[in-house]
């Protein structure tokens, strides 16, 4: 088996998210690899002003309160499960867009992200760990989970 060195975990703060840093850290451990959280918080932005002409200011949610409030989610996610000198990382965009520069830019040899079980629909068009699955060279550990 391969030893990873660099281990990112995405974070979704689902129910099951326990779940999937639980078998993260595990692996971590056992390969005395580093382990980095990731959380993408996925914020499309109001329609241009352009288009609408009677824009009400309470849509415009600002990027800085969202990903300050992940930040500090994140911090409270990791304290909850005891994890020490992990790097945490908030970014905002598209999940598997960032999931996948994320590694990439960091050295990543395994990501692990939860597997929701979809079906019917949802499973033919696609899911976030299917599409990072397929994009990335490292490994890619789906911790299957029941939410």
């Amino acid at each position: 088996m391969k030893n990873y060195k660099s281990i990112m975990v995405a974070i979704d703060f689902s129910a099951a998210a326990a779940t999937v840093i639980k078998r993260a850290a595990d692996v971590a451990k056992r390969n005395d690899a580093e382990l980095a959280l990731l959380h993408v918080v996925e914020y499309i932005p109001p329609p241009d002003l352009a288009y609408e002409t009677s824009m009400n200011p309470d849509w415009l949610i600002d990027q800085d309160e969202l990903s300050k409030h992940a930040e500090s989610t994140l911090e409270k996610f990791c304290e909850k499960h005891d994890l020490k000198n992990v790097r945490q990382t908030v970014v905002i965009g598209a999940p598997k867009y960032e999931i996948c520069n994320y590694a990439r830019e960091n050295g990543c040899d395994l990501i692990v992200m939860g597997a929701h079980g979809l079906h019917g629909i949802r499973l033919l068009l696609g899911s976030t760990t299917n599409g990072v699955l397929h994009e990335m060279p490292c490994d890619v550990l789906a911790v299957k989970t029941e939410e």
